[in-house]
């Protein structure tokens, strides 16, 4: 390709050490975020370091913790790759987790509608609302509503399937179906055909049409977050060096890139770009810019199937006596982030537009590189320090500074050496009073299927260490100390698991049918103690739990046989004869079977004497057994014990015959 040029060979000289030389792919932050791509009534934002409400502005980029809620007659979309989701008005929604695999948002009231148009083999997508936590299997059409009590959610599947867990159990949700749970601690379900989409489905359906005919998608991948209004706001042209490139449609005399927009401070990627443009967020956060035949294009560079966002592609100079200055990058100039990267996160960063062959993250001198921008008219943008941190309009803070001044300034990388601050966090200059949701609403719970990450240390208890390294995100090892010093209170999420472990004092909810002829719920295992604190089980496109830290016998529900055989425990009393005549003690089975629903309850009361997995089911199949055990009680303890063990796989192996199935 004609982009395919290797790198200069100042890419190669050696970097000053930084603290960004470790190579730990598990610390990289996510490779996409979330994008405001339409606003419309009035939209509050909270960033997920503050407890503050702002009005919400397009492309701001939106991460795990971050809060929207759009108000009466207001609606919202935000878009994840070639994902998007659409709020209704008196919506209350945030993101629970967002990374390259995972999208767990949090629905406390309101309408939502997903347009789900790609889910790889590993990928969740999961919404969480007061009453069950719904998963979406397969690409489709979603609508999740919840009223204004928190007591009700309705899920609607218009293509593509979904599954609802809550109490412990979980059913499927077909194309065509709607299923609508009930209830708190104790749910009622019911699932019936869907009804026709509303006024509010027949508009997220136009904005649909949008990403379907995009021609864009034939030049950049639908994963590039924003591509959809570039058609709608440019041209495709084909140049002899660059390829395909994208201008921009614009009145504006002078016009440059990274000019007409703010900075606002967004970790773990430290200042982002956030362009007043409908257009502007593609080419703010992909690609690279040029000056090409008498204007500014975008230089998208080669296609790949999911590319890395950026916060903002530019490179910062320094000097004395003017405030923070800065240009695009061009084409085969690396970006060398500012925040604590692996090698393999900066090769894939950098794949579309450079040779990333011979380059690592500690091999580059950002300092010698003969950036072609410097040169280009208008790239340089100056503003003051003041406007810079409190994210005032850049277009009307501009510094005019003199050409050799510019010229004899020195690179200082790609982020401003600037401390943000509160203002920073929220992307505004003033702190205003906003349209909030209500205080019910915000404290309610949710229903999580998947354990999402701990809440983010909040931006006041960061502010100190950020002082340290002007301009630097925090790293894993700071934020994990200071969310070890954090009030609980700021790190407490407002979620139940959709799973619940039984305790004596509470037993285990049970999901009910609202009526006769319903499909029966499969029954979920609650998560083992060691997998509390990681996240939980979630399905993966088959609807099966996801294989990490599962037993391989809890991977198979196989929902389509099992309402034939649900009916097995009813039928106990046949299969309990045969292991009862082999458990010595024939003079007791008539005896024993009045007393079996006490003896129902037992097992959670005896792991500690018995065995936990054998216990639950062969414990109910041979209940002779606790009554001769007074019999056997001058039996030496290891002879008590040893009966069990014997019988436990015979018990296994009737299981298998019977009930084996309702275990998911």
């Amino acid at each position: 390709m004609r982009l395919a040029r290797f790198v200069t060979p100042a890419l190669l000289l050696v970097l000053v050490p930084t603290p960004r030389q470790a190579d730990r792919p598990d610390d990289d932050p996510p490779s996409r975020v979330g994008r405001l791509s339409f606003l419309s009534g009035s939209v509050s934002f909270r960033p997920a370091t503050v407890d503050d409400w702002t009005d919400a502005t397009i492309n701001y980029p939106l991460h795990a913790g971050d809060h929207i809620w759009t108000d009466a007659d207001a609606r919202a979309e935000l878009t994840l790759g070639s994902n998007a989701i659409r709020l209704a008005p008196q919506s209350a929604f945030g993101f629970l987790a967002l990374d390259d695999r995972t999208t767990q948002v949090r629905l406390s009231q309101g309408s939502l509608e997903v347009r789900m148009r790609t889910v790889g083999d590993d990928d969740s997508f999961e919404i969480d609302t007061p009453s069950g936590a719904v998963s979406l299997l397969r690409p489709g059409s979603y609508r999740v509503d919840v009223d204004s009590t928190g007591d009700t959610t309705t899920v609607t599947a218009r293509h593509g399937e979904a599954e609802v867990t809550a109490a412990g159990s979980a059913f499927p949700v077909h194309a065509g179906e709607a299923a609508v749970v009930s209830g708190g601690d104790s749910p009622s379900y019911d699932v019936r055909e869907a009804s026709r989409p509303d006024e509010w489905e027949d508009w997220c359906a136009n904005r649909d049409r949008r990403w379907d005919d995009s021609r864009a998608s034939q030049y950049v991948s639908r994963e590039t977050i924003g591509y959809e209004d570039l058609d709608d706001n440019g041209e495709w042209r084909d140049t002899p060096d660059y390829g395909h490139v994208w201008a921009p449609r614009t009145t504006i005399v002078g016009w440059a890139p990274y000019r007409y927009g703010r900075w606002v401070w967004v970790e773990p990627w430290g200042w982002t770009w956030v362009d007043d443009a409908p257009w502007g967020f593609a080419p703010f956060h992909y690609g690279r810019w040029v000056y090409w035949d008498g204007g500014w294009v975008w230089v998208p560079g080669r296609r790949v199937a999911r590319p890395v966002y950026a916060p903002a592609l530019v490179v910062f100079v320094g000097g004395r006596n003017f405030g923070v200055a800065w240009f695009p990058l061009g084409p085969e100039e690396p970006y060398v982030p500012a925040y604590h990267v692996s090698n393999r996160y900066f090769r894939n960063v950098n794949v579309t537009n450079v040779n990333v062959t011979n380059i690592n993250v500690t091999n580059v001198n950002v300092t010698t590189i003969n950036y072609r921008n410097r040169r280009a008219p208008d790239a340089f943008t100056v503003v003051s320090q003041e406007a810079f941190v409190r994210s005032r309009a850049v277009d009307k803070s501009v510094i005019v500074v003199p050409r050799e001044r510019l010229d004899q300034a020195r690179v200082v990388g790609s982020t401003a050496r600037v401390v943000p601050d509160r203002h920073s966090v929220l992307g505004r200059p003033d702190i205003m009073t906003v349209r909030r949701p209500p205080p019910v609403v915000t404290t309610r719970e949710v229903v999580v299927r998947r354990e999402p990450p701990p809440a983010p240390v909040p931006f006041i208890e960061r502010e100190r260490a950020l002082r340290a390294h002007p301009g630097r995100p925090l790293d894993e090892t700071t934020l994990g100390t200071l969310r070890r010093q954090s009030p609980p209170a700021r790190t407490t999420r407002l979620v139940r698991p959709a799973v619940p472990v039984a305790t004596q004092d509470r037993p285990t909810p049970v999901l009910r049918p609202t009526r006769e002829g319903l499909p029966p719920p499969r029954a979920l295992p609650p998560p083992a103690p060691a997998e509390r604190a990681t996240p939980a089980e979630r399905p993966d496109r088959a609807g099966r739990p996801d294989r990490a830290g599962q037993p391989e016998r809890s991977e198979s529900p196989r929902p389509a046989r099992q309402p034939a055989e649900r009916p097995a425990p009813a039928e106990r009393p046949a299969p309990d004869e045969r292991p009862a005549s082999k458990a010595r003690p024939q003079p007791q089975p008539t005896p024993a079977e009045k007393p079996a629903p006490p003896d129902r309850a037992r097992p959670d009361a005896q792991p500690a004497r018995e065995r936990p997995a054998p216990d639950e089911r062969p414990a109910s199949k041979a209940r002779p057994q606790p009554q001769p055990a007074p019999a056997e009680k001058p039996a030496p303890p290891e002879r008590a014990r040893a009966a069990p063990e014997r019988r436990a796989p015979k018990g296994r192996a009737a299981e298998r015959d019977t009930t084996k199935e309702k275990k998911p």
